[in-house]
């Protein structure tokens, strides 16, 4: 019988996995050979010209993962493709596996890799410690990308260690700065907690047999103590990792430090990573979870979103408010997974289908709008040298484009409407709106909570960009430095506006979004949702027909239409006549500058109503008595409850565990023969009982 011959169209998908894993090598020895380069050598112009190199390489290989991933997904993905390498461990090797999820997070990070390189090629020339770890870049690419397609304990734990590690070394790029020092430090400690847990839950599953291909792991029934254990596990190395409550502490010092295209991979991709890990395990490698599982990632995934914005709302700094928001979004992303767990342990596939959905969908969409912000905030940055938005203003008329990419990822990230973000936030409420017909009680109650709180973080991070933009982008310059701003270069443009115009197309056309992530839902949750593209004037059903439906496309022309009847109605009718007159300033006498409207003063009413108990934010009026010449004062100091309650208490517990334990290096021989051998008889005893 003859062998029907392969498509030529379809070969290169067909060697996806192949092309993919040969991206790694290609991406680690670029960065090594530079290295290799740059010792002996000295010279800025050297610098620049590997950074431009390694930049543009990352740049190449970035899009031809977006392509080979999106390829196969969109054609080949109901048949998962692994291969075995022959490195690694002897006995185990080097599995590799591409699925559906791995596919769809390499999208994401072909995407996050492919702006984030593209800003760089220009942004290295105004930022030298953005052109001298230039050589980490690709390796911090490569290590996302082994982590994704890892299909083993050992090769995941490894790439993930190997992304940690480069991502720090990209936090210390100002390593002479005190901030940085504390970023880098605290960013290390929850780096290495996080892959110690991760490296027990894959211990675990693995079990006494000590297989840890997760092949094997994925056809083994774990008992339900076991899958307790390893939830535990990975929440707490996931979600470090992913900047969810109370793990989130390292991210808001870590994001601001490193390089501002660093900033967008971290804070777009690699904590997207993260969200893989837990999906992985969660929905892959565990079978069916238990329902309380899905109610403890509900609840927490709420508190995160509200409490992550808050913090947003009381900052300044540009950089770190996009850095609490990350946390929200991530709030918003376990939320849904939560939902997801909960309707699949109850066997309810359609929904927890569309919750899975919904939250990979705003994995799509966080990633693209909140690089986008911080590629945005990182040009502002290099215009004026400032990120405190007290200091900024003004720069509408002096970056133009710029700010309309600010903009344009302020409204996608508040989740309005026809952009990205309110298409993925609806589809997580249509899921909130099926709770009730979940059997047990306690999420029967949770469900509808939660979405009540991310209402709220949804209203609350509207206002935040609301008064980000406004203050950093309109008004007067409030510095010497905002009034000198600039354009930023060719390069850095065009990376943000390939993300704003995919922010609108995800928004306006999201039921091809909902499409492609078909395999993934049917490959996770065991069902997939109707097909989108097939519906009547591209709406988004995600459900039965009749019921609740979103249309982006006609949205958009509605707005635009009623702009422009708008435009036209004042323009016929009001009068024609100019008036000008002087602009208010608060009763001074001229336009200061400072005048203004500031931070503080927008955010003070949301300060004193949720931060004064959440946050124990003090307010200190300092008021002269009648006739003194002396001015008033407000001074504002706000304590993070999470240093002062939870880390700075077992920082203190660990210095004393510490300190006591100093007393094991003056122990006699015949002491330390002791504690080895009934340390040994304790592991003995232990592995007996797992046996």
């Amino acid at each position: 019988m003859a062998v029907p011959a392969v498509p030529a169209v379809a070969a290169p998908v067909m060697a996806a996995l192949p092309l993919l894993a040969a991206i790694v090598p290609v991406l680690f020895a670029a960065g090594a050979a530079i290295v290799l380069l740059r010792i002996g050598a000295a010279g800025s112009a050297r610098q620049e010209a590997h950074a431009f190199a390694l930049h543009g390489l990352c740049l190449a290989c970035s899009a031809l993962i977006l392509v080979l991933a999106g390829g196969w997904l969109l054609t080949a993905a109901p048949t998962p493709q692994s291969i075995v390498l022959p490195v690694g461990l002897p006995w185990l090797g080097t599995h590799l596996r591409l699925d559906a999820l791995s596919a769809f997070f390499l999208v994401v990070a072909g995407l996050g890799g492919t702006a984030a390189s593209l800003f760089a090629l220009g942004y290295a020339g105004h930022d030298p410690a953005s052109a001298r770890l230039a050589p980490l870049l690709p390796l911090f690419l490569g290590a996302i990308v082994l982590v994704l397609l890892a299909a083993d304990a050992f090769t995941f734990l490894l790439a993930w260690e190997l992304m940690s590690v480069v991502s720090w070394v990209l936090v210390l790029a100002r390593h002479h700065e005190a901030a940085s020092q504390r970023a880098g430090y605290v960013y290390l400690l929850m780096a290495g907690f996080g892959t110690l847990s991760l490296l027990f839950a894959f211990g675990l599953l693995a079990g006494p047999a000590g297989n840890y291909a997760f092949a094997a792991m994925r056809a083994t029934t774990h008992p339900p103590l076991l899958v307790a254990a390893v939830l535990g596990l990975m929440l707490l190395g996931a979600g470090s990792k992913a900047g969810l409550l109370p793990l989130h502490v390292w991210l808001p010092l870590a994001h601001p430090a490193a390089p501002s295209h660093v900033s967008a991979l971290m804070s777009g991709v690699m904590t997207k990573v993260a969200v893989y890990g837990f999906v992985r395990v969660g929905f892959d490698l565990m079978g069916v979870p238990p329902w309380w599982a899905g109610m403890v990632l509900l609840v927490l995934g709420g508190l995160t979103a509200v409490v992550g914005i808050l913090q947003a709302m009381l900052e300044t700094d540009l950089k770190v408010v996009l850095a609490y928001s990350t946390i929200e979004n991530i709030g918003v992303i376990f939320a849904g997974l939560g939902l997801a767990l909960a309707f699949k342990a109850n066997g309810m596939e359609v929904l927890a289908a569309l919750s899975l959905t919904a939250a990979l969908f705003h994995v799509l969409n966080h990633a693209l709008f909140k690089s986008m912000l911080f590629l945005a905030a990182g040009s502002v940055l290099a215009a004026t040298g400032l990120a405190d938005m007290e200091r900024l203003g003004g720069l509408i008329h002096r970056m133009p484009t710029t700010t309309l990419a600010f903009l344009v990822g302020a409204v996608a990230i508040s989740a309005l409407p026809p952009l990205n973000g309110f298409a993925s936030e609806w589809l997580l409420f249509q899921a909130i709106l099926q709770s009730p017909d979940l059997p047990q009680w306690g999420l029967k109650i949770a469900a509808p909570a939660v979405g009540g709180m991310l209402a709220l973080a949804a209203a609350l991070a509207g206002a935040c960009f609301v008064r980000a933009f406004g203050i950093a982008f309109l008004g007067r310059p409030r510095s010497e430095a905002a009034s000198a701003a600039h354009e930023a270069d060719h390069f850095s443009r065009a990376a943000m506006c390939l993300l704003g115009g995919l922010c609108v197309l995800a928004g306006v056309l999201p039921g091809f979004v909902v499409d492609a992530l078909g395999p993934v839902a049917v490959l996770l949750a065991g069902a997939g949702l109707p097909r989108q593209a097939a519906t009547p004037w591209l709406s988004l059903v995600p459900l039965q027909p009749g019921a609740n439906s979103y249309n982006g496309l006609l949205l958009l022309v509605f707005i635009a239409a009623s702009a422009m009847l708008a435009a036209w109605v004042i323009h016929r009718l009001a009068s024609r006549r100019l008036r000008r007159g002087p602009a208010w300033s608060c009763g001074f006498a001229g336009a200061v500058p400072l005048a203004q409207y500031g931070g503080p003063g927008f955010a003070q009413p949301i300060r004193r109503v949720f931060a004064r108990n959440l946050f124990a934010v003090r307010e200190h009026i300092t008021v002269p008595p009648p006739g003194s010449l002396s001015a008033a004062r407000l001074v504002v100091e706000q304590d993070d409850p999470f240093w002062s309650r939870l880390y700075t208490p077992l920082a203190g517990a660990i210095a004393l565990a510490a300190e006591r334990m100093n007393a094991l290096q003056f122990l006699t021989i015949r002491r330390y023969l002791s504690l080895v051998f009934l340390s040994l008889v304790g592991l003995l005893l232990a592995l007996a009982l797992w046996a």
